[in-house]
């Protein structure tokens, strides 16, 4: 099914103007100012090598913390990259016994398997990067985590990190029971830039004929290489991640084609005309954040293709509001949201 464009304004129309943006949720407003003074919300080229160095933007996290007091076994292992390119990196996180058992699932069952892609705005972090989030559910849900480490631009721009995210899918899918996974289970998640890249594979493994997936957690997915939304205006200059940082990464990603007429949906999924026979998405955002519109508009194109999204939109919630900001009431009632959406899913 093609989803149509929305109507070209008539010649001399004026366009609908954009007000003053929403107020930042009053429990966030302090937190925002103070990640400023280390994370400035605009981030130009200049700037990727410095967020790069020495932990970037937040500490590294070992296999150790991830273990998470013998909760999971941690394993990093080599998987065959895309074709005429290195391998790809992946970290496994396999819950113990003891967190199968405590999440209600019974001894030696194959798990369902969260294959995740991290953020950092496609020119930082790594596969640890933002994966305490994600074993939060693992921990409760009694999942195994695959996170990939896919190549990052300018470096190595488009297709290069989605084609790398999808040999680590095949590799999960083809070989979940070595790692204790179900492959009829395999969902794709990933925040910010990771919530792009898994918007794009469950694109890809539509159009290619496979992985089979069980759904998507896109939470604030950076979708649309055009960055002029409403909210990209608005949004200039304050919060985490606004309209320069944005061209930063993109311009980083798709060089002179950002903004183009031929930037692939496997780049930008916003980009896709076809959203009908995707996997069930779970789509979230704040309201105060570059992101929102093309998100919102996202699921509206899921709807319309007449899939299942389940939307929301945090009032007065930043870009990466819930790692940046974890004990604020709008944090905890979205990881809240998302781990029933997950509990909703797999109990199918």
């Amino acid at each position: 099914m093609t989803i149509a464009t929305p109507p070209v304004p008539a010649p001399g129309a004026q366009p609908t103007p954009v007000g003053p943006p929403p107020p930042f949720d009053a429990e966030m407003t302090a937190i925002v100012e103070t990640i400023a003074e280390s994370l400035p919300p605009t981030i130009t080229p200049d700037m990727i090598s410095r967020l790069r160095g020495d932990g970037g933007v937040a500490p590294g996290l070992t296999n150790d913390d991830l273990a998470g007091n013998g909760a999971f076994e941690v394993s990093e292992i080599s998987v065959p990259g895309p074709a005429g390119a290195p391998d790809v990196a992946l970290l496994v996180c396999r819950p113990t016994a003891t967190t199968i058992e405590a999440a209600g699932a019974g001894p030696g069952t194959a798990q369902p398997v969260i294959y995740h892609s991290h953020g950092g705005g496609m020119i930082i972090g790594d596969f640890r990067t933002g994966l305490l989030s994600i074993l939060d559910w693992a921990r409760q849900l009694g999942l195994v985590v695959v996170s990939v480490d896919y190549r990052l631009a300018p470096e190595h721009p488009h297709p290069a990190p989605v084609e790398d995210c999808y040999a680590g899918l095949r590799w999960t899918a083809d070989h979940a029971a070595e790692i204790g996974g179900d492959p009829g289970r395999l969902i794709v998640a990933g925040p910010s830039a990771g919530g792009g890249l898994s918007a794009a594979l469950a694109l890809l493994a539509r159009d290619r004929g496979g992985p089979a997936l069980a759904g998507q957690v896109l939470m604030s997915p950076m979708l649309d290489d055009r960055n002029d939304t409403p909210s990209a205006v608005q949004m200039a200059g304050r919060g985490v991640w606004d309209r320069s940082a944005n061209e930063t990464g993109w311009g980083a990603l798709l060089g002179p084609a950002r903004g183009g007429p031929d930037v692939s949906p496997y780049a930008a999924p916003a980009r896709a005309a076809d959203l009908s026979g995707l996997p069930p998405a779970y789509v979230d955002v704040g309201s105060a954040e570059t992101f929102r519109d093309e998100d919102v508009a996202y699921a509206s194109g899921i709807w319309r293709a007449g899939g299942q999204a389940e939307l929301h939109v945090w009032p007065g919630a930043f870009h990466g509001f819930d790692m940046l900001a974890p004990h604020t009431a709008i944090a905890r009632q979205a990881k809240a949201a998302r781990l029933l959406w997950l509990r909703r899913l797999l109990a199918r």
